[in-house]
């Protein structure tokens, strides 16, 4: 392949953006395309959590990691479910490269890393977990700097962006978005105004125009990359480019694509990297994949990842490495009240609500999606329908979705009723057996404790996703006021698949065979998470995706990164 072709990226979420960046800042030009008129892909609407083990943030704020912990905390996991799906090389490779990617991010001035404070490992049972540390996002970074591409970026409708994680984690997730009145909070209506916003610390990261644009979360993580690779003359980024074909030599190699364009299409010539996410807009993958039908599956992730990335790799022999489905990150949440998109929120984490099928019994530990997940697609047993059921109390102080505490539901929206066991008959659920388990739900919350299932037990979830004022647990609390209400919940797609395009350690694709397909890698939700297995906690999906972009970006520029075991590593980054 002609080394003065440049790399083409498809896809310009977070992981394209920076393997472009990689590769170009070390002596190859790239070619980002995209199939939206919008950059960012799903991190930009995420909550923008990097999750890297002995990262050089944790330890300049004094606390202490090793690899060794890491793998420990990674291996644990993911011992409990289909331990076999874990790739040992890929594990290795992104164990020990993971915290040079992370610095070598920010010496590259691609971000401004900050640990957020307080936030444990989601499993904090496990052996190696840590009580923080493990969680990077960037500093505020102000839109005004992208300039016009500012308005070509994708904006969370899902995360307070203005605030920063401080904000959240000390009022509650709920609460940040909402004040005391049931209005919209500051933060929120100044961030979607484009005025300044309470929640900008004193390392905002980068310049700070007048205008005042922070940006936070998911948003921003994207912003400091786009920011950074805006200053490469070597970079191209072209939205409106959906990429429908593998160009090929006749030894097989991948050196190109064809793109779609509102003028035709186009061909490119070069290496190609696969960054375009997962499936969660193509209802055939998601039923092969998920075994989920429309009446339990949605999305929140921008409509254009619809397995683009899947097929175009199965086009020249590349194969689906699947990962069981319930040890994929999606989220119990509804359709939207509003329009025909899907939404999710930590309502079902708040006290004065539980989770039940539809024989009226709970089943999970239901304030944390991994274990609602793991539990309801059980393979050997499970319970779909799933349904959300609070009472009156939570209406009051929480609220749901776009219906601000103390508000008044759409009509037609969710279910309500005088009494659980009128509630239980609209939703097609055992009403009597409905009765039974809040009664004896209620006396857990009473008590702050759920030995059934354990909700309160996870550190993550009380810090991010209960309610900090509640006592005495943050997600526990009676279902005991009329009216009583209740949802019928589906699984929403984060534009995290766990299965996907089965690649090796620095992101080859492979065949068959599990041998690399020349001229094709792929990183960031499109690959499938063989690198952990069923082991999953938030923010490793984003620190994968950085890390294979520092290996790929690197590789198709001639400057490898050894593994550490190799002697003389690469020095001159």
């Amino acid at each position: 392949m002609n080394r003065e072709d440049p790399v083409i990226v498809v896809g310009a979420g977070l992981s394209g953006l920076a393997t472009a960046l990689a590769a170009t800042v070390n002596g190859r030009p790239a070619v980002v395309l995209e199939a939206a008129d919008l950059v960012g892909g799903a991190a930009a609407y995420s909550g923008g959590q990097i999750w890297c083990g002995a990262n050089h943030v944790a330890a300049r704020e004094g606390v202490e990691d090793t690899l060794e912990l890491t793998e420990t905390y990674i291996r644990d996991v993911a011992a409990h479910l289909a331990p076999d799906v874990l790739d040992e090389q890929a594990l290795s490779r992104w164990l020990s490269t993971s915290p040079a990617a992370m610095e070598y991010w920010e010496n590259l001035q691609a971000i401004r890393w900050t640990m957020i404070p307080g936030l444990a490992d989601y499993h904090n049972e496990a052996d190696g977990a840590l009580p923080e540390g493990r969680y990077l996002t960037n500093e505020v970074i102000d839109g005004s700097t992208l300039g016009p591409w500012r308005e070509k970026l994708r904006y969370s409708p899902y995360f307070p962006v203005g605030t920063t994680y401080r904000d959240l984690l000390g009022k509650g997730r709920r609460a940040t978005y909402v004040d005391e009145e049931g209005q919209e909070g500051e933060a929120t209506k100044h961030s979607h105004a484009g005025l300044p916003a309470f929640g900008l610390t004193d390392g905002t990261g980068f310049e700070s125009a007048e205008s005042g644009d922070p940006l936070t979360y998911g948003t921003g993580v994207v912003a400091s990359f786009l920011h950074r690779v805006l200053q490469e003359s070597g970079i191209q980024i072209r939205v409106g480019h959906r990429v429908d074909a593998l160009l090929t030599d006749e030894s097989g190699e991948v050196n190109g694509v064809h793109a779609q364009t509102a003028d035709g299409g186009v061909e490119l010539h070069g290496p190609v990297v696969l960054a375009t996410s997962t499936y969660d807009w193509d209802p055939e993958m998601v039923e092969d994949v998920l075994g989920l039908t429309s009446e339990d599956w949605g999305s929140f992730a921008p409509e254009t990842i619809r397995g683009d990335g899947l097929r175009l790799a199965r086009s020249v022999g590349g194969v689906l490495a699947r990962i069981p489905a319930n040890a994929t990150p999606i989220l119990p949440g509804w359709r939207s009240e509003v329009g025909t998109g899907y939404g999710y929120g930590p309502e079902y984490a708040m006290p004065h609500s539980m989770i039940v099928d539809r024989t009226g019994n709970r089943y999970c530990n239901d304030s944390y999606w991994v274990d609602i997940c793991r539990k309801t697609l059980d393979p050997a047993d499970r319970h779909l329908p799933f349904f959300l059921v609070w009472d009156d109390q939570h209406r009051r102080k929480y609220g749901l979705a776009a219906t601000p505490p103390g508000g008044e539901y759409p009509e037609g929206w969710v279910e309500e009723a005088p009494t659980l066991r009128e509630l239980a008959d609209k939703l097609g659920i055992d009403g009597e057996r409905l009765e039974q388990t809040a009664e004896r739900f209620n006396g857990f919350a009473r008590e702050g404790v759920d030995p059934d299932f354990g909700r309160g037990t996870v550190d993550y979830v009380n810090r991010f996703a209960g309610d900090p004022e509640n006592r005495p647990s943050p997600v526990l609390g009676e279902l005991a006021q009329a009216p009583f209400h209740g949802i019928r919940l589906r699984f929403v797609g984060t534009g995290i698949g766990t299965s996907g395009v089965h690649i090796d350690g620095d992101g080859r694709v492979l065949d068959a065979d599990a041998q690399p397909i020349s001229g094709l890698y792929a990183a960031g939700s499109v690959a499938a998470l063989t690198t952990t297995g069923t082991a999953y906690n938030s923010g490793i999906a984003l620190g994968r995706g950085l890390t294979l972009a520092y290996l790929i970006g690197h590789e198709l520029a001639g400057r490898p990164i050894p593994s550490p075991a190799t002697p003389d590593a690469h020095e001159g980054d």
